[in-house]
């Protein structure tokens, strides 16, 4: 069944978006720099025509205005300036809204006042009254060269038509190039290998001709040069307007003065295999089909697991041969399915630059964004889950660590604040930390708002980690008074809610006047991780591997010796653990030779006392039911090969709980 043509085209409208974005957040640093003026009017250009001929015409007649006043941009009218760089980012909030179906029309108006305003200010500001003519007077017209990609007609670009808007710019004539067709058996019919050349003759700006290959400018190839330039001009002007090397002159073009002499076809063999070569092929996928097949690997992984316990415990090569090679095969397309979810953090990290752009402006303050790791890939889900803690913890950064410049400055620091968004992965986790250089977490005021609020008693004994800890409390906040930023107390308590459903962690560190970290600790993928699956009592539970540092053996004599501080001694280190037959109530004996499992979130570590360590589990995660949603000693459930179900155990919560008791027996100790 095919897709709906604009619920396409909303998409490919979100990608146009993002990119005009990112060209603007790029412009605001470097306002001169016309690669990024064009970049973005392209993006404009583009996002109107095709909302135009898919039906979107109040977007195309709103995003008309923005790119006329890019076009004044470009053509030198007028300057690029911090004002029209920030209207046109809130214009295009509003065409996101017109690509949605819910636009505020007053919304609309307002932006193009401040728009039209934008413009005149800048013209005011020292912008030329004329546009920069784009060739010296009295040239007669231009001399053109152009090649169209080898797959411009298979993507709906047809050079016949550019050719009838080339001259309906003024007296035009063509020669077509044929010197890289390849032989008639090997040509393929929707594939373009002509080259042509243009003389255009008339009073006629470089821009006006842009505007006919605007679609197709990044990938095409196209020569330009004034016609009653010198031979050296022209080559000079040529390479400026070259967007991929030339290929050889044909027997067929009319050109007196050619921009560079011809190239033996011996001397370009990888610019004709390049030419000839079919580009690579991408293929949208919605991500509700990947989650189904998600869904799908993780059931072929469950009747694996299965086959391999049958094939084990009878003595048949055959079913035991053919066991080995499907678990080959699933655990190979586990791999492959794992691959197509993963993204780069960069998808994310990308987003925040606006976020910071406009914090920047509602603070008053200088921010600065800097980026790290943005190659490291994340399950498609966790990315998506991730957004909002992220903005949250920027936020408070922003307005609660970073100081005014005035401040900073006055504390030796330089005037612009820093923000540092960085990841990379360790073991089976990705940690992402949020770094600022602002005044740092005020531990007096931490301390008194929270015994203020009843967490903890007056003048109690408490460890730094764990003071710094209250701020994820929920209602906790230091603000002095409420902002549209922060202040109410809502936000941090979500943030680590939020990471501990993705079965991570959240720590936080802070240097009085030299800033705060905040570090999440992410696992890679939600679906289907390793993990080691124990036994305690009669029940089976699933630990996941990535937390795992270490098994030990607790006979039953160093069992009843521990009893009343449940403590053990690991290189120089006391290490308290929990009993999980005692955690869970199994009401059975424990077995002569138990085993501690030590696990590890952050730099807390608990030993988890099992009857048996069964060995390593491809674990498809299944979600708990409604009602056992509230046990917080379990993350998830997966099922066995046997077909019965084993619970997966919450490292996070079990450190948790064991932490109390450890300060308590510390204490006692």
């Amino acid at each position: 069944m095919s897709e709906d043509p604009t619920a396409t085209f909303r998409v490919e409208a979100g990608e146009l978006l993002d990119q005009v974005e990112q060209g603007l957040l790029d412009l605001g640093h470097r306002l001169d720099d016309m690669g990024l003026v064009n970049a973005v009017f392209r993006g404009l250009h583009t996002l109107k025509g095709s909302g135009a001929m898919f039906g979107f015409d109040a977007l195309a007649g709103f995003t008309h205005h923005c790119e006329s006043a890019f076009d004044r941009v470009r053509k030198g009218e007028v300057p690029a300036t911090p004002e029209l760089v920030s209207v046109i980012l809130s214009a295009g909030d509003h065409m996101r809204a017109l690509v949605d179906g819910n636009p505020s029309p007053a919304d609309g108006d307002a932006i193009l006042a401040r728009l039209a305003d934008a413009v005149e200010k800048a013209r005011g500001g020292g912008a030329a009254d004329a546009p920069v003519p784009a060739a010296k007077a009295g040239t007669p017209g231009w001399k053109l060269f152009f090649r169209l990609p080898v797959d411009a007609m298979a993507n709906g670009t047809n050079p016949l038509m550019l050719l009838d808007e080339l001259r309906d710019l003024g007296e035009c004539e063509v020669a077509v190039r044929t010197d890289v067709l390849p032989p008639l058996g090997q040509l393929i019919p929707n594939e373009c290998h002509l080259g042509w050349d243009v003389t255009l003759r008339g009073d006629i700006g470089r821009e006006a001709i842009e505007d006919v290959f605007i679609f197709v400018m990044d990938d095409m190839t196209l020569e330009m040069s004034p016609l009653d330039a010198a031979p050296a001009e022209t080559a000079a002007e040529a390479a400026t307007a070259t967007s991929a090397p030339a290929p050889a002159a044909d027997t067929q073009a009319a050109s007196p003065a050619p921009a560079a002499a011809p190239t033996p076809a011996a001397d370009r063999p990888a610019a004709t295999a390049a030419a000839n070569q079919p580009a690579g092929e991408n293929v949208r996928v919605p991500a509700e089909r990947l989650d189904e097949l998600m869904d799908r690997v993780g059931e072929l992984v469950i009747a694996q697991s299965r086959l391999s316990q049958l094939a084990g415990n009878r003595h048949d090569l055959v079913l035991r041969s053919v066991s080995e090679d499907i678990e080959r095969l699933a655990g190979e397309l586990r791999d492959t399915m794992m691959v197509l979810r993963m993204v780069p953090v960069s998808t994310l990290f990308g987003r925040f630059r606006r976020l910071i752009h406009d914090l920047a402006r509602d603070t008053g303050k200088a921010i600065e964004l800097r980026t790290e790791g943005e190659t490291t890939e994340v399950d498609k889900t966790v990315i998506e889950r991730l957004f909002d803690p992220l903005v949250h913890i920027i936020r408070n950064s922003c307005d609660h660590g970073l100081e005014k410049p005035e401040d900073r400055l006055a504390a030796g620091k330089p005037a612009s604040g820093l923000v540092r968004l960085s990841a990379h992965q360790a073991g089976g986790e990705v940690l992402i930390t949020i770094t600022d250089d602002g005044r740092g977490i005020d531990r007096e005021r931490v301390r008194a708002k929270g015994e203020a609020n009843g967490l903890i008693e007056p003048g109690a004994q408490i460890s730094d980690e764990d003071l710094l800890g209250l701020i994820f409390h929920p209602g906790f906040s230091t603000a002095a008074q409420v902002t549209n930023l922060s202040g109410r107390g809502v936000g941090m308590d979500v943030v680590k809610r939020t990471i501990e459903s993705l079965r991570g962690s959240i720590s936080v560190a802070s240097t009085d006047g030299q800033g705060s970290t905040i570090t999440l600790r992410i696992p890679l993928t939600l679906a289907i991780i390793d993990g080691l699956l124990v036994r305690v009592g009669e029940s089976r539970y699933v630990i996941p591997l990535s937390a795992v540092e270490e098994c030990l053996e607790l006979s039953l004599e160093d069992d009843l010796r521990s009893r009343g501080r449940s403590l053990i001694t690991l290189r120089d280190r006391l290490v308290p653990f929990l009993r999980l037959r005692e955690l869970f109530s199994t009401g059975t004996r424990p077995d002569a030779h138990q085993k501690i499992v030590v696990v590890a979130t952050g730099r807390e570590r608990v030993g988890l006392v099992v009857d048996q360590i069964i060995g390593n589990h491809q674990t498809v995660i299944k979600s708990l039911s409604a009602f056992h949603r509230g046990v917080n000693s379990f993350s998830g459930a997966t099922i066995l090969g046997d077909g019965n179900v084993a619970l997966i155990l919450d490292v996070g919560q079990l450190v948790a709980m064991a932490q109390p008791r450890e300060e308590t027996l510390r204490a006692a100790s």
